[in-house]
């Protein structure tokens, strides 16, 4: 098995959709509000996530404490390229990086940060790609809340029902309830940046 490292999202012209797991408290103001709003910090790092199904595996299907909530914000594609125009990967590729003393010097200065984790199937079986989840620093935060965010939907009712027709067997139903996703459009230079293969 090898693994593909590819972008793969629900997007348009002009948007692409990314999506977090908050408990109650962050959500509902946020969906509220159209914008994040306190409790909600622009001084820790967030993490967003364009594969619905790698937030699905991560936060059990919004059963884990303090991920009950599953939001799809929908961003400019401007800013997720930007943010991906300034990120690090999180670890050192010697096909991106000249050596290790480069990649250091690069992630110790950069303020978004990268990471390719396993995708799963939604019965939670490993799948032969990765899946991008992109780490928006404290320095760069206000920007996807002020700027780049254009609308937040509440997914959470969706999920409960996908989860529950996997529990009952019915894959193929929550498979149809899947959020649309295909592979993103990145030029070489942005690709290479964020380690694509």
């Amino acid at each position: 098995m090898t693994d593909n490292f590819e972008i793969r999202a629900d997007y348009d012209r002009d948007s692409v959709v990314v999506y977090q797991a908050f408990r109650e408290q962050i959500a509902a103001p946020a969906v509220a509000a159209q914008r994040f709003v306190p409790p909600f910090s622009t001084n820790r790092m967030t993490w967003i996530k364009p594969s619905f199904r790698w937030l699905m595996h991560r936060s059990n299907w919004a059963r884990k404490p303090g991920q009950e909530c599953i939001l799809a914000v929908r961003i400019s594609r401007a800013g997720w390229e930007e943010a991906l125009g300034q990120a690090v990967l999180t670890g050192h590729d010697r096909r991106v990086y000249a050596d290790s003393t480069a990649w250091r010097k690069a992630f110790s200065h950069t303020v978004v940060h990268v990471q390719w984790d396993p995708e799963y199937s939604l019965r939670a079986a490993k799948l032969d790609h990765r899946s991008i989840q992109v780490g928006l620093s404290r320095h760069i935060i206000d920007r996807y809340v002020d700027e780049w965010t254009v609308e937040i939907r509440d997914l959470t009712p969706l999920v409960h029902k996908m989860s529950a027709h996997l529990r009952a067997g019915n894959v193929d139903r929550a498979k149809a309830l899947l959020p649309p996703e295909r592979p993103y459009p990145l030029d070489a230079e942005l690709a290479h940046r964020i380690g694509v293969r």
